[in-house]
């Protein structure tokens, strides 16, 4: 269950912290806590910290398929989006880059989230904005896994904003905080110094919509769907349209070889039918379709 009010904070228990932050695992990074404080260990795929963004206005599909900015893992893992050609339209598969950094780096981008307000049930406004993202922090520790979500964070801070001086200053904090996770001098520079390089997923969600022709694409070549019939078993909302299915297995490679030839707005044949699909790669902590319903 998770509590959401905007700019305030939601904290979240979770029962699993029992076999994945209690003892050393393979493939896991310790994260002290204050002196004297048991050790807390973390499993290769639990999510440490994250940054994501939602709501705002966009299409369902592409809420639903959003990738988060900036996901930490109990491994020192990082996955971040990478630079995408400035074409239109653009690649079918988003370009997901993964570093590492050492679990001291965790441990202090942690202590970092918390100083800048995460975590914390400081008051930081209602801004009258409307149809932008919320940004929401997602940070794990000893005492289970804590979220706060803040609308308008980039686009709420001077004093035309409507908000308390205080609030101001609380936002940013928050903001100074998220730019410093793409910084070069930042608090996760060492995983652009480890060597970034292009995830390769085990599995990938196909959100798929009926295709339309027309739009400013223009006519596109249509593509053979190599993966599981669409538009897929799972509905993604009510009277969305939209239809999910997960490629894995001997499916994956194909559709990703298809998919590196594709584009995002290329129709794709299935069932007799013509489909504009989203790929969404699924994270070490995604298994199927069912994990998009968070992004909306």
């Amino acid at each position: 269950m998770s509590i959401r009010r905007s700019g305030r904070l939601a904290v979240v228990p979770l029962l699993l912290l029992a076999s994945t932050a209690c003892a050393q695992q393979s493939g896991a990074i310790g994260a002290g806590g204050d002196s004297g404080s048991p050790e807390v260990s973390y499993s290769a795929e639990t999510v440490v910290f994250r940054m994501d963004y939602t709501g705002g206005f966009t299409t369902p599909a592409m809420l639903a398929t959003r990738l988060p900015t900036i996901s930490v893992y109990g491994d020192g893992r990082v996955f971040t989006q990478g630079p995408v050609t400035l074409i239109y339209p653009g690649p079918a598969l988003p370009n997901l880059q993964v570093g590492t950094v050492s679990a001291a780096a965790v441990e202090n981008l942690i202590s970092l989230a918390r100083a800048a307000g995460v975590g914390s049930t400081i008051d930081l406004g209602t801004p009258p904005v409307a149809d932008v993202p919320s940004t929401r922090f997602t940070v794990l520790g000893q005492q289970g896994v804590e979220q706060m979500e803040v609308n308008a964070l980039a686009e709420a801070g001077g004093a035309e904003s409507g908000l308390t001086a205080e609030q101001r200053a609380a936002r940013d904090k928050l903001r100074a905080f998220a730019e410093s996770l793409t910084s070069t001098s930042g608090p996760l520079a060492g995983a652009v110094d480890s060597g970034t390089q292009a995830y390769t997923p085990t599995s990938v969600a196909a959100v798929a919509e009926s295709w339309v022709a027309g739009g400013e694409a223009g006519e596109q070549p249509e593509m053979a769907w190599p993966g599981p019939e669409l538009p897929g078993g799972s509905e993604l909302g009510k009277d969305l349209g939209l239809g999910c299915v997960t490629v894995t297995g001997d499916a994956l490679p194909k559709l990703l070889a298809a998919a590196a030839n594709a584009s995002a707005a290329t129709p794709w044949t299935s069932g007799g039918k013509r489909w504009t699909v989203t790929l969404r790669p699924l994270l070490p902590d995604e298994t199927d379709c069912s994990d998009l319903a968070n992004n909306r």
